[in-house]
């Protein structure tokens, strides 16, 4: 017959380490069931025909309406350009052009227009890149991230930002937009082939499945070696 006589102050101290890790393994599987849900609905949304940018007005910040491509129709102001830093290859510094977009019906989004190198941000150098009149264009329905603790304040005299901080450039440029968003252009080339359209991203990265099994190793170790020092102790025999 099995005997089996544990110490209770060690058990009560590992046990909480058990139980923790434990239910980290299990947050980490509802996190990768959430991961996936969002990969797929981004996928959903990305591959799907374009709709008309006032069918998504209403949503503002809506989850759902993430990656979601929209068609536009009106005019760019170019008085009110904005560039966010970024870096191309190698490190090299370069710049999204951030431009207020007038819908034919009066209201106003940001259009990510896509990328320049640092010696074109000035809109001077590539004047045939800017588009007059009435423009139709498809792009990516975006919500930005807010800027972090560490980003840099922007350099206003310049109109360099340093994240796409839509509330920051609204207020700046005295903006008012139908939606806190970014619609990120599609790769349709610009005379002069700037800004370079088409620089939207739809990579997730997934690592929920290595953290829970992470976390379920580190609970298996602790089960293992809470077991293993009642042996060493004689606590587990025959008898």
């Amino acid at each position: 017959m099995l005997r089996f006589r544990p110490l209770w102050k060690f058990t009560a101290l590992m046990l909480p380490l058990f139980l923790g890790c434990i239910a980290l393994g299990v947050w980490q599987v509802e996190r990768l069931q959430w991961k996936l849900a969002l990969i797929a609905q981004v996928n959903r949304n990305f591959h799907s025909p374009p709709v008309p940018v006032e069918q998504l007005l209403g949503v503002g910040v809506d989850a759902a309406a993430q990656y979601r491509r929209v068609r536009l129709s009106g005019r760019f102001d170019y008085t009110k350009e904005s560039y966010v830093f970024t870096t191309a290859g190698e490190g090299v510094p370069a710049y999204h052009v951030l431009t207020p977009f007038v819908l034919d019906g009066g209201q106003t989004l940001l259009v990510d227009r896509g990328v320049v190198p640092e010696r074109l941000r000035d809109p001077h150098t590539r004047p045939t890149g800017q588009l007059n009149g009435i423009r139709h264009i498809v792009g990516v329905w975006r919500v930005p991230e807010s800027p972090g603790w560490f980003t840099p304040g922007p350099n206003l005299a310049k109109r360099i930002w340093y994240a796409r901080d839509v509330q920051g450039i609204s207020q700046a440029d005295h903006i008012r937009l139908a939606a806190p968003v970014v619609i990120e252009a599609d790769a349709a080339p610009n005379p002069g082939g700037w800004p370079k359209g088409g620089q939207t991203v739809v990579i997730f990265r997934n690592e929920h499945l290595q953290y829970a099994i992470t976390w379920f190793g580190l609970a298996a170790v602790v089960l293992g070696g809470w077991l293993a020092f009642h042996i060493s102790r004689g606590r587990v025999g025959s008898g």
